[in-house]
């Protein structure tokens, strides 16, 4: 399994309560980008409509900028290959007060491309900065210790 794209800020912006995996519905040029490592997670989302599960706001540039198709759009609406029981959960979930899907990395699992999906809630800025503070110390903690 070799993990192509993650979102960086997600473990940091939001607590992961739930992950799924989900194939991604995408064009021939994009699946050549997305091998590549030409993908980016930052400020996407995952939507669900009319029954079928939508990732937004996904960047995949093309891989050969003077082949691509006209009109090619690279942030445009992906769909998300899901199960109809797993996306009547994710429906009944995210009604909750407070929970959203957001996408957490893009791998490859054998030949097809598959993104985690996670059930969030956002955490709260003390959280965030509650955080920072642990990490400062853990760093203070570890120079200490190497210190001779």
């Amino acid at each position: 399994m070799g993990i192509l794209a993650t979102n960086r800020r997600a473990p940091f912006d939001y607590d992961i309560l739930e992950t799924y995996e989900a194939g991604i519905e995408l064009l021939g040029h994009e699946v050549k980008s997305v091998r590549v490592g030409r993908i980016n997670l930052a400020g996407c989302f995952t939507v669900i409509r009319d029954g079928q599960a939508f990732l937004l706001n996904v960047d995949i540039p093309p891989y050969q900028a003077k082949n691509t198709p006209a009109g090619y759009e690279p942030t445009r609406s992906r769909r998300l290959l899901l199960k109809k029981a797993e996306i009547r959960e994710l429906v009944g979930k995210t009604a909750q007060k407070g929970l959203t899907l957001i996408p957490l990395r893009v791998y490859t699992k054998g030949p097809n491309i598959k993104v985690a999906i996670g059930l969030a809630r956002r955490k709260k800025k003390y959280d965030k900065r509650e955080r920072i503070r642990e990490r400062e110390d853990e760093r203070k903690i570890a120079r200490a210790l190497r210190e001779p």
